[in-house]
Formats: C-alpha cells, sequence, structure tokens
C-alpha cells in the first residue's frame, strides 16, 4: 500500500525515536526527505544522516539523533501542510514561531530552506513543518 505521507512518516519516526531515547533511527529515502533532514542538521536539530543502499533500487535514511544533557534537542517537530490541507504563505506573512526560539521549514521554488533562509531570499512557499 502506498503511503499518503512520507514526510509526515518520517517526522513521526524521529519523534518516536527521541521519545524512547535511540541514538540512530532508519526511515526510506526521497529527496524532499533529505533536503529536510539537511535543514535540520544546518540549524543543529540532528547530528548527521547519510543515505544507505539496503538492496536494488531501495535507499534507507539513517538518522542520528542529537541530545543535550540526555534531553532531546528536538522538543516539537509537527507536520504545517498536510496531504488534505496544504499551507502556503508569502514571506511577509509567515508567522515566526516560538518568537523565533523554533525554526520553520519550508518548500520555495529555490528549494528546502528554514524560515530565516527564505526572510533572507525573500521567498515565500509551503510551509512543511515547524521545529522546536
Amino acid at each position: 500500500m502506498a503511503m499518503s505521507d512520507p514526510l509526515g512518516d518520517m517526522l513521526t519516526r524521529i519523534r518516536n525515536g527521541q521519545r524512547v531515547g535511540k541514538s540512530v533511527i532508519q526511515a526510506p529515502a526521497s529527496k524532499l526527505r533529505s533536503n529536510v533532514l539537511e535543514v535540520l542538521k544546518r540549524e543543529g536539530y540532528i547530528r548527521d544522516f547519510r543515505t544507505e543502499d539496503e538492496r536494488k533500487g531501495v535507499s534507507e535514511l539513517r538518522i542520528e539523533l542529537k541530545y543535550a544533557d540526555g534531553l532531546p534537542v528536538i522538543q516539537e517537530i509537527s507536520r504545517v501542510s498536510k496531504p488534505g490541507r496544504r499551507v502556503y504563505s508569502k514571506i511577509k506573512e509567515l508567522p515566526r514561531y516560538y518568537n523565533g526560539l523554533g525554526i520553520t521549514i519550508l518548500s520555495t521554488p529555490r528549494g528546502v530552506m528554514s524560515d530565516q533562509e527564505a526572510r533572507a531570499a525573500n521567498v515565500g512557499g509551503e510551509i512543511l513543518c515547524r521545529v522546536f
């Protein structure tokens, strides 16, 4: 059966992995997932990630989660734009998350980027998720 929300699945795997204290989790690979993980890595929410080939045509992402003093760095991660309801925002209407302490990840015409990068590039797009 086809998965209707692959990005939401990956975010749930991250959330569940941090709740039980895992250091590494796995998720099926895709370009969108890799781009979102790249933003999370740049912003310091995960330690690292890499793509591994399981067999011909099937790749997995190995995501190394990050902890500070035994607590997960990611306190909250949630999907905003869902398959049933897409959420788009102009750059001037892009809300700040936790007064600028959290980030919003957007899919823009210039690629997947954080809200700070989008403001610097002056480009809006689809709000994928929020992280704090």
